[in-house]
């Protein structure tokens, strides 16, 4: 593991690294240097209408993402809720939160923090997983009920080997404002089995906006994971896996920083296939999952009286601030754990022309805080399902595709006087139909789905009143139930590919937060009645053998019908338009991202995360990356972000903390140029 030292110096490890591949292939010279396929993705990776398979390991440009929320900004109709360099919280369509699940290797790793400062995806380093699969709207019923924006999977492949050897990737990565990044990736075995070993350390300083002034955003992070898998045959496999991870990250955007972000995961499976001529595959799965989180004010700033604007980022007065701690702001610290416990198994049938993937899965996932050296519970939800998906195969151009499912939850609220219970059973369910043209290389989907979401943590336990200003939240929120129309349609030939994926729904019970606007803590989650649509776009033009172009769109809308305003928290009309040339080993690329104006809010309105304070500006961006495949083995890429040092920020955004001298609506701008460079090896 010594490799993971190259953090201390990232530039000679580079050059250590690329001598070292040179001299293993002048020693072995049958490996002739072959140019990499995969292209770096700026504006969207490669998709069906309705789903968008890509690998997390495929370069990306802006640069290299420091978590799983950053990784799906390349994915059209994915924003984040920003506030600073790390940690944001990924929303899909303008949907945010559980409407969005996110698995990690069949498991569900569920964040601590009340204010969601610990998403989930703080908890995933993309690399260090082989597949990222979102399925779009309520469209499947494998993977869980309730998920009306979507589903996102973020998956580890099976090592295979037929003779003993060893397999892996290295990278390193180095970037404006102190960014380092070391990962690695490895697996190695024979026939009978395999060992993998994958982990990464991730590390930068606060930025610098488009204007020079600082913007406090530090971050430092690293995660591992070991996996032990026994292969008896080609359709077999046994895995044992276990994982830990931990950092510390300073927010803009917040009044307390996270100080610890400590991970622990285990889990199991086993899969059989090709069992019989009619039951075709057997998999299991069981995972334990915990996030031990802590915040506070002090370890990463000092509590300081409120500065103005002017003065927040000359370091005269930042100096003159620190010093500054008042009686008022005292110390405050929390910590907080989510232990999660999941398992699930599915059995898959085949006919001539149906397959039948069908099965169970339950969790419980349970709440606790740490009080003057003990841990009290406050929450715990238990949820069994079951489910069947149903495909059709009704000629080579047709294809039916339906699904079923129901759920059962339980939550115990150990903060009520006496403790109390909710329990519900939730339905979903979907049907769609594919077509492809017989002589075009073209196909076209349309479904229709249904699915019902129980409130989360974050909206039982979080706000301080319930629907009508109720305080009794727990008893008095409503589960949401999405009804949406999903269609799209595909092209690709030689030269030219394009999709589009658009929908249309209709929300009951649309769990929303307000906020007073004289104190930004106080809020209450309330149940109105939404519609929501929009759609999402790309195409790519094979200019010639050397030179192509792509381009993707997406576009959201939400209606609050009960109370005739727009829906908070949309994102705005957003493009993203590339030139890419290649020959032989190098390839460069140019990325310009036009995103536009939003005026349609609604002001104090929002979820727990973030809220519409603001109307926001659009702008537009120009990047630019190059790459050069050294040999079979190593490739070298650097890149700049925002190029002309743009001042502007995202219209999802956390306002400003006064304690870095920001007003109560003063968004977090974005990095200014970044200048980066990565190296990456496989062996």
């Amino acid at each position: 593991m010594k490799i993971l030292s190259v953090k201390h110096r990232p530039l000679t490890s580079l050059i250590l690294i690329i001598l070292s591949c040179q001299v293993s292939q002048a020693a072995n010279p049958s490996r002739s240097p072959t140019h990499d396929s995969s292209v770096m993705i700026v504006t969207a990776p490669a998709s069906l209408p309705l789903e968008v398979i890509t690998s997390p390991k495929t370069p990306r440009q802006p640069v290299p993402a420091s978590d799983g929320s950053d990784y799906l900004k390349t994915i059209p109709g994915f924003s984040q809720i920003r506030n600073g360099g790390t940690n944001g919280d990924p929303v899909f369509r303008g949907m945010f939160g559980s409407r969005l699940r996110i698995l990690t290797n069949n498991g569900e790793m569920l964040g601590a923090c009340p204010s969601r400062m610990d998403a989930p995806t703080s908890y995933i380093s993309p690399e260090n997983f082989d597949l990222l699969t979102l399925v779009k709207g309520p469209q499947t019923v494998l993977w869980g009920a309730g998920n009306s924006a979507g589903t996102l999977r973020f998956d580890r492949e099976t090592p295979r080997f037929d003779k003993p050897g060893i397999k892996g990737t290295v990278s390193a990565l180095g970037a404006s404002n102190h960014r380092q990044d070391t990962g690695l990736d490895t697996h190695f075995g024979n026939e009978n089995g395999y060992i993998r070993l994958s982990g990464n350390k991730s590390r930068s300083g606060d930025y610098r906006d488009g204007n020079g002034k600082f913007v406090p955003s530090k971050w430092d992070k690293w995660n591992s994971d070991i996996a032990i898998g026994w292969t008896a045959d080609s359709d077999t496999l046994l895995e044992f896996s276990t994982g830990k991870g931990n950092g510390e990250a300073r927010y803009a955007g917040r009044g307390m920083d996270g100080s610890q972000f400590k991970r622990d995961s285990a889990g199991i499976r086993f899969e059989q296939s090709n069992i019989g001529e009619t039951f075709d595959k057997f998999e299991a799965n069981v995972y334990y999952n915990n996030a031990n989180h802590i915040m506070d004010n002090y370890s990463l700033r000092v509590p300081t009286r409120i500065i103005s604007s002017g003065e927040s980022h000359c370091k005269c007065a930042r100096a003159r601030a620190a010093a500054l701690v008042l009686k008022s702001d005292p110390r405050m610290a929390m910590q907080l754990d989510r232990q999660t416990l999941g398992g699930r198994t599915m059995g898959t049938w085949l006919w001539s022309d149906y397959e039948l993937r069908s099965g169970i899965d339950l969790q419980e996932n349970s709440h606790r805080s740490k009080s003057y050296r003990h841990w009290k519970k406050d929450a715990r939800f238990q949820e069994q399902g079951i489910f069947s998906e149903l495909t059709w195969h009704e000629s080579e151009q047709n294809k039916l595709v339906s699904g079923a499912r129901i759920n059962a939850i339980q939550v115990d609220n150990y903060s009520h006087p006496g403790s109390a219970k909710r329990s519900a059973t939730l339905p979903a369910g979907f049907i769609r139909t594919e077509h492809s043209l017989a002589d075009i290389p073209m196909m076209f989907y349309i479904g229709l789905g249904y699915t019902e979401r129980f409130p989360d943590y974050w909206e039982l336990f979080s706000p301080r009143f319930g629907p009508e200003g109720k305080k009794d939240i727990f008893d008095h929120l409503s589960s949401e139930k999405t009804t949406q129309l999903d269609l799209g349609a595909q092209y690709k030939d030689e030269q030219i590919s394009g999709w589009i994926s658009a929908y249309l729904g209709h929300v009951n019970d649309f769990i929303l937060f307000r906020y007073s606007p004289s104190d930004a803590a106080v809020s209450q989650a309330d149940n109105i009645n939404a519609t929501i649509m929009g759609a999402e776009t790309g195409a790519s033009y094979q200019l010639t053998d050397n030179w192509k172009t792509d381009a993707s769109l997406s576009y959201s809308w939400g209606r609050n019908i009960s109370d005739k305003r727009p829906l908070p928290q949309i994102p705005p009309l957003e493009t993203r338009f590339a030139l890419t040339w290649e020959k032989g080993n190098w390839s460069s690329t140019g990325l310009l991202r036009v995103v536009s104006h939003q005026s349609r809010i609604a002001l104090n309105e929002g979820n727990v995360v973030g809220k519409d304070f603001n109307r926001s500006a659009g702008f537009a961006l120009f990047s630019a990356n190059t790459r050069y495949q050294i040999n079979s083995a190593v490739n070298l890429s650097i890149g700049v972000d925002n190029l002309f040092n743009k001042t502007y920020s995202e219209h999802l955004n956390l306002a400003g903390n006064s304690s870095f001298g920001y007003s109560a609506k003063t968004s977090v701008n974005e990095p200014g140029r970044t200048f980066w460079g990565k190296v990456s090896v496989k062996f």
